[in-house]
């Protein structure tokens, strides 16, 4: 059984709900600024402590307006109780707690650059699973934006990747985006239910499933103090990167398929450069307009619709 890349009629209609790729611009900024609280976290918030209340808090933000569709889809997802309890597992609670794990050993640059193998982890996936082969298009459009991606990290000079110290960190994010490629394929199997019935019930499985390891990292590690600056990274990763980015990535997956949504991917760093350049006063420079034109160029040959066969 393949899986189709087609967008449904409704996609077609108005609404930003049928936007999928404003839904995965949004997504893309918001993760980018997951990457940089992420990071300024670590040492001070611990990985699964940051996660844990990331979802849990997350789910109660949700849980008010996704109730009547949890109770209505509730059949459904005890159906496929299994898949979803996957999906909770490598998508919420094993991605984000892997992420802010390698964000303690490396820097967020490191994830942002790294998050644009994003789209080849789905691609192997797509084929393991389904038999789905990237299109001529796809493959094209993954590269030019890749390329555009390390024009704007190695600031215009491509020679300079060789530089780049992969460490421990940077491996825990590859297997990071590993098993989140593997969610974003799997999601396509996930019972016809509402989208906020599926981003609530992984929310409060993903935060559930966390309980053991918090435990754990509560008796070895120091507890999270209660200032400002930590409040407000836990209420940004509990609103933005978790309730509006998974709101808007799932429902464009629904819409167009992993395939498709994945090069927004590369969408990530560059908003992460923007936002360096907003909120740290960083001035913009010739390479971040040539990096930023070939990442929607990639971003638009890789994401289009593919044409239907002659006969």
């Amino acid at each position: 059984m393949s899986v189709s890349d087609d967008i449904s009629p409704a996609a077609s209609r108005g609404g930003l709900a049928n936007q999928p790729y404003a839904l995965l611009s949004i997504a893309a900024a918001c993760w980018a600024g997951n990457a940089i609280v992420g990071r300024l976290a670590a040492g001070h918030i611990p990985p699964v402590t940051l996660a844990f209340l990331r979802w849990g808090i997350g789910f109660l933000v949700i849980l008010p307006v996704a109730w009547r569709h949890l109770k209505r889809d509730w059949p459904a997802i005890r159906a496929r109780l299994g898949l979803m309890i996957f999906l909770s597992v490598v998508g919420i609670a094993g991605f984000n707690t892997l992420q802010y794990w390698a964000l303690e050993h490396t820097q967020a640059l490191n994830t942002l650059l790294l998050q644009s193998a994003g789209p080849l982890f789905v691609a192997c996936w797509s084929l393991v699973l389904f038999g789905i082969r990237l299109t001529l298009a796809q493959a094209i459009g993954i590269a030019v934006s890749l390329t555009g991606v390390l024009v704007i990290l190695l600031h215009g000079d491509l020679a300079a990747i060789a530089a780049i110290d992969f460490n421990r960190g940077d491996l825990i994010f590859l297997f990071a985006l590993l098993i989140f490629g593997l969610y974003s394929v799997m999601s396509l199997k996930r019972p016809a239910i509402h989208d906020l019935s599926f981003t609530a019930f992984t929310f409060a499985c993903g935060a559930v499933v966390l309980v053991p390891p918090l435990i754990f990292e509560l008796y070895w590690r120091p507890v999270m103090q209660l200032n400002v600056s930590n409040l407000l990274s836990v209420f940004y990763v509990a609103v933005f990167p978790s309730t509006i980015a998974y709101l808007c990535y799932n429902r464009s997956v629904h819409l167009i398929g992993a395939n498709r949504a994945a090069p927004f991917f590369h969408a990530v760093p560059v908003f992460g450069a923007a936002m360096a350049i907003i909120f740290l006063g960083e001035r913009p420079q010739i390479f971040h307009f040539i990096g930023f034109a070939l990442v929607l160029t990639g971003i638009f040959a890789a994401s289009r619709k593919p044409s239907s066969s002659p006969g």
